[in-house]
Order: structure tokens, then sequence, then C-alpha cells
């Protein structure tokens, strides 16, 4: 049966045709298999037991803030006020920047044109801006991980100034899908962002492991399509994430490795991509019309989708996937078992 994961997220999945190979893989020590995931129960806090006092988080004594309010000063910038962030204690600098100098992290999304417009007429009837963006200082400039369609709606009202804060810690960067909240993420955003960032880590720190950025990179599943969305654009990847979710881990690989690691799943995935528009472009050929049919095609190959099973060797997935699109049969296909299946149409 489909996890519950996969039921809240494709609720058409339970009323797909059954059939196919229901065998469960064994345990397997192949350093491909994704691990079992392990859940972690928050504990329970008394109220005001967490962090800062606000006398505490007013007392800044950090040399490094020192530096970079001499750095923003000499880039033609003025410090504001230093704090200490109250829950983890860390300084920050509020800080007016010329707008000139700042721009967004290299590995970010592209901005949204009309959130971008929504911000300006908001700014424009307010005729103040009272929410900074979040940067780091980069070579002569800076970078802001959080704050890019801000930054643009104020470039095109032709502000001179942003207010940020500015972080002195540049890793900061890299923990862009849990920062930036100003605009929801969809899933090509996310997975592009998130090989991005394996690539430019990689430059970086190539003697750490991928495992080590679990956090910064949210899901083992997101490098892989974002590899596989690089190859191809306009890639259904939503039709995919379930099975990837299911058997992907992080690698315990050092980061040049994993990423080499990472392109050769997306071109397996792009290659069962062929076999499946193949096999939708046969479908319509006989009259289907469903906006459904490539995620239809995709469970249908999906040789785990009735396993309870929570380790899974890769390859082996991905290989019987293959085989699956190839051997698949169109003439066996009814209308009604699409029109049961429902659900999400593909992504454009």
């Amino acid at each position: 049966m489909p996890t519950l994961d996969e039921r809240i997220e494709y609720p058409w999945l339970p009323f797909l045709v059954r059939g196919g190979n229901h065998t469960v893989p064994g345990p397997c020590s192949n350093p491909r298999m994704a691990k079992k995931k392990v859940v972690r129960r928050r504990k329970k806090t008394s109220p005001k037991s967490l962090g800062l006092s606000p006398e505490e988080t007013g007392s800044v004594s950090d040399p490094g803030i020192s530096t970079l309010m001499e750095q923003v000063r000499s880039d033609g910038g003025e410090p504001l006020t230093a704090y200490r962030e109250p829950i983890g204690g860390t300084p920050v600098l509020l800080a007016a920047l010329p707008i000139d100098r700042v721009e967004p992290t290299p590995f970010q999304r592209d901005p949204s044109q009309p959130h971008v417009k929504r911000l300006m007429d908001v700014i424009e009837k307010l005729g103040r801006f009272l929410d900074p963006i979040i940067a780091i200082r980069e070579h002569d400039g800076y970078w802001t991980p959080n704050g890019n369609h801000r930054l643009q709606a104020l470039r095109k009202l032709g502000a001179r100034t942003v207010v940020a804060l500015l972080l002195p810690d540049p890793e900061v960067a890299f923990k862009i899908l849990a920062l930036n909240t100003e605009k929801a993420h969809n899933l090509k955003e996310k997975s592009l962002e998130t090989i991005r960032m394996e690539r430019a880590l990689a430059d970086q720190s190539g003697g750490r492991l991928e495992r080590e950025f679990a956090f910064e990179f949210d899901q083992p599943a997101f490098l892989t399509l974002g590899a596989a969305y690089d190859k191809r654009p306009r890639l259904s990847g939503g039709a995919y994430q379930s099975v990837l979710r299911r058997i992907e881990d992080f690698l315990d690989e050092r980061l040049p490795k994993a990423l080499a690691e990472r392109e050769r799943r997306a071109s397996k995935l792009l290659a069962i991509d062929d076999e499946v528009a193949r096999i939708v472009q046969k479908l319509k050929a006989r009259g289907f019309t469903s906006p459904y049919l490539r995620p239809f095609v995709v469970a249908r190959i999906n040789p785990i989708r009735f396993s309870t099973s929570t380790e899974f060797d890769v390859d082996d997935v991905l290989d019987r996937m293959q085989r699956g699109a190839t051997k698949f049969n169109v003439e066996k296909i009814k209308q009604d078992d699409v029109v049961r299946a429902g659900g999400a149409p593909e992504e454009e």
C-alpha cells in the first residue's frame, strides 16, 4: 500500500489499478541503498526557557561585528545597530547598504516578476519599506540568500538603499531553502537551487561529505531531481518525487563524488522519462486525453508502490522502472483506469 506521505501528497495513488511485482526488497549492504529514516520527536520545553533576555540581546561584544561595521562604511553603507540574535546568541548587524552593491546568491531561483510587481505596488502604497533582507558580505559586495524579490522591487522603484540584517557567518548563504520564505518554492525551484548549492559547495568544501549538508539540502531527492531539471527544464519532476523520496538518502561521499553520483542518477531518471513520454504519446494516439497520463504511467511502472519496506537500492528500483516502461503495454489500458487515477496534472 502507498505510504502515508504518498497518500497525503498524491491522494489518487490508492485508486490506481493494482498489479505488477509486489516483491519487497530485503536488506542490502549496498552503499547506494537508502537508509531507514529515523523519526525524532521534539522535546517539550518550558515557557521562557530558550535563548537570551532582552538585555542580553542588546549586549554585543564581538570583534567580527566591529570589523563588519568598518567594511560597511568603506563600501558606502551605514551601520545602524548591532545586537545578538535572541535564539542562538549570534551577532547581527542592521545596516543600510548601497543597493547596487547587493546581489542574490548565484544559485538562487529566478525571481517571479508578478511577485516583484506586487511588492512594488505595496511599497508604493505604504510609502515605506519595513522588511529588511538577510545578507552576508561576499568579496567586495553583498549576497542575499533571503530577499531577492524585495531587492528587485526596490531596484525597479529606483531606491538607492536597502536595509539588511547583515550576518558575519558566510555559511548562511547555503541555508537558502530554510531561510527563503517570502515566496514558496515549487519543486523545480527547490531542486535547482539545491543542486546549484551542491556544485558551489563542491568547489568550496570539496573535502566534506554530502550528508553533512542535510539541513541545507533539505531532501536528497531534490539533488537528483535538480540535476535532471538542469538537463531537461520541462521535466515533470512531481511524477517521480514520490518514488525518489522513498529510495534516496544523503550520500556518505565527498561532495565532488556525490555530485557525480547525482548526475548519474539524473541520467537514469531521464532515460525512464524518455520511455514514459513514449508511452504517453501512444496513449494519446489511442484517444486518451487526460492531463494525468504521465503520473498515471509513472505510478504503474513504480515497482515499490505497494511495498512496506523502508530500505531500497536506488539502482535496483530505477532499473526496474526502466524495464517496466520498456514492457508497458498500452493496449491493456482502459480509459476508466486513468479516470480512477485522477490527481494533479503534470507540471508545466
